[in-house]
């Protein structure tokens, strides 16, 4: 290699369970065959592994992954074989948790009308990026419950929201605003932070009051707020005047997946789990759905498409830039998977793209 060159960009990929074994595959194709300088490294985590010998991850697991990669592309976890799904708890949300991948970030891009279920939406009015606080809240896991079992049973769930991890997600947000431009190359101009501090007013105030400090950085931006029971109403009302949305951990969980089916589904939808300058991770947002594992029929496109953010993510813009490309240009000629409304298996729609991606390259 010449010392001049800079050294490949590493990824460890992680298919996990059920659909991810077959939609990784398909956006590894499509990877190599856009000619990103990268290096790939497989690993076994997932349900296969763990009844197989019992581990989830190594001990220096996360360690290793952090020190040895760039970027990590996690397919999806969750078996029925493993009934309390502890494999999926300790690899998805360890790796989120224990790498402190604060930054849960997931574009809502509409890449054509007729994915969309609203009537009149084009793919320029739905374009926003929501951005779920993704160390804290409810999915700490903080609480117990009492006396299980008997009429005087009380569960507990704790929120925990501190102001470090508030700040730097509100704060990330901003920044995000003002860096990422939107698919028609205009500039984004507005955060909206949703909560229910009308309702949750301990939490809600933290996040109030650290999100006017540090909107008053930000002059540029335009900082605006909305009660996420009314965020859901106006998402499906009108889509349009949304940008970046910064919300929780747990209601960003639920408006993804409300705002995914604005775009054509879970299987359209792309997410990053970020921590700036540190070793990200990169999955699809749909789940490991075991009872169309294994039958070629689930949409490869998330996962094509998280491929192409994870690749932008480390600065290789130009192959990300093809990838989005050609997907788009599958889902107008309907070279997809029945659920978007082609005819096209899992493996087939995956080899569509990773050819048009090469004549792009070639052309």
């Amino acid at each position: 290699m010449d010392p001049q060159e800079p050294p490949k960009k590493r990824i460890a990929v992680i298919p996990g369970d059920g659909i991810g074994q077959e939609v990784i595959p398909q956006a590894l194709k499509v990877i190599r065959a856009s000619g990103a300088d990268v290096a790939m490294s497989e690993f076994d985590w997932g349900a296969d592994r763990y009844l197989r010998d019992g581990m989830t991850v190594p001990p220096d697991g996360f360690a290793m992954l952090g020190r040895d990669f760039d970027a990590i592309f996690a397919g999806a976890f969750g078996d029925p074989r493993v009934k309390t799904n502890i494999h999926a708890k300790e690899i998805l949300l360890g790796m989120r948790f224990k790498m402190d991948l604060y930054a849960n970030v997931r574009p809502v891009r509409l890449l054509d009308a007729a994915l969309c279920p609203l009537k009149g939406v084009e793919p320029k009015d739905v374009d926003f990026v929501v951005i779920r606080e993704n160390t804290e809240g409810v999915y700490t896991d903080a609480g117990g419950v009492f006396k299980q079992g008997t009429p005087d049973e009380i569960a507990i769930q704790e929120d925990i929201n501190t102001r470090k991890g508030v700040e730097r997600i509100i704060r990330y947000a901003f920044e995000y605003c003002e860096q990422h431009p939107k698919l028609d190359g205009s500039s984004r101009s507005r955060v909206l932070m949703v909560d229910k501090s009308n309702a949750m007013t301990h939490a809600g105030g933290l996040w109030q009051r650290m999100f006017k400090e540090v909107s008053g950085e930000h002059p540029q931006i335009t900082a605006q707020h909305m009660y996420v029971d009314a965020l859901c109403m106006q998402m499906v009302r009108d889509p349009r005047p949304f940008d970046v949305i910064v919300t929780n951990n747990m209601f960003g969980d639920i408006i993804t997946d409300l705002a995914a089916g604005l775009q054509g589904g879970l299987g359209m939808a792309a997410s990053g789990n970020i921590h700036p300058g540190k070793t990200s991770m990169f999955e699809p947002v749909h789940g490991s759905a075991p009872p169309i594992a294994g039958k070629n029929v689930a949409n490869p496109f998330g996962a094509i498409l998280t491929a192409a953010m994870m690749l932008a993510h480390m600065g290789l813009t130009r192959e990300a830039e093809k990838i989005e490309a050609a997907v788009r240009e599958a889902v107008r000629q309907k070279k997809t998977t029945q659920d978007i409304g082609g005819t096209l298996g899992t493996r087939e729609a995956g080899e569509w793209v990773a050819e048009r991606v090469t004549k792009r390259l070639s052309s």
